[in-house]
């Protein structure tokens, strides 16, 4: 038995409510921007995020809706990458908050900050990793729009690196699921990718 659902009959957030909740778990961009109107620091999560191209290095996120952090990046054309981590739910959270045009998710919600290397938008100062961007290209798709940015610096953590590379058990990332449920690194288990010179047939499976 299977239940179906069918987006033409079901309301917008009916729909995006069970989208969430079955593409999951969906990695967090906590996305820093620089609001020229109010000389400000933005500071919100976004969940649609992953990564587009490798040569360039873009990555992508979608703003669903038309928030501060979608008009500071057609601004300026420019925004931070934070990494989220295991034991900054609240803080990632709080900068979710819908606060007014001009207010400091940073100042807001008590959050540190450190200046970025090649761009204007603040880094997040715990977070492990951050991506420095400069805008790619933008695309509307209906009610969203998918920001592509190439990564002109990162910057990682010595504490996450492993001879010299991120490593998961140290990296901790948080991610988003449905509802208002967060999700946290467990059972990570290591397959290699089979070249077909060694394809000896599907695995058995018990």
């Amino acid at each position: 038995m299977r239940t179906h659902f069918d987006p033409a009959d079901m309301s917008r957030n009916e729909f995006y409510k069970l989208l969430t909740a079955v593409v999951v778990p969906r990695p967090i961009a906590w996305v820093s921007t620089y609001d020229p109107y109010s000389d400000s620091a933005n500071l919100a999560p976004h969940s649609f995020f992953n990564i587009a191209s490798v040569a360039p290095p873009v990555v992508q996120f979608s703003s669903v809706g038309r928030k501060d952090t979608l008009r500071n990046i057609e601004a300026t054309g420019q925004f931070v990458v934070s990494f989220a981590a295991e034991g900054m739910e609240q803080q990632v959270n709080e900068s979710a908050t819908d606060f007014p045009h001009g207010v400091s998710e940073f100042e807001a919600a008590g959050i540190a900050s450190e200046p970025s290397v090649r761009v204007k938008p603040l880094r997040v100062a715990e977070s492990p990793v951050a991506l420095e961007c400069e805008v790619h290209s933008t695309l509307g798709i209906g009610d969203s729009t998918v920001v592509f940015g190439r990564v002109v610096h990162a910057v990682v953590s010595d504490a996450v690196l492993a001879d010299g590379h991120p490593e998961i058990a140290k990296l901790r990332p948080l991610s988003r699921l449905g509802k208002d449920e967060w999700g946290t690194v467990a059972g990570v288990q290591s397959i290699s990718r089979i070249r077909h010179a060694e394809w000896q047939g599907p695995a058995v499976r018990d």
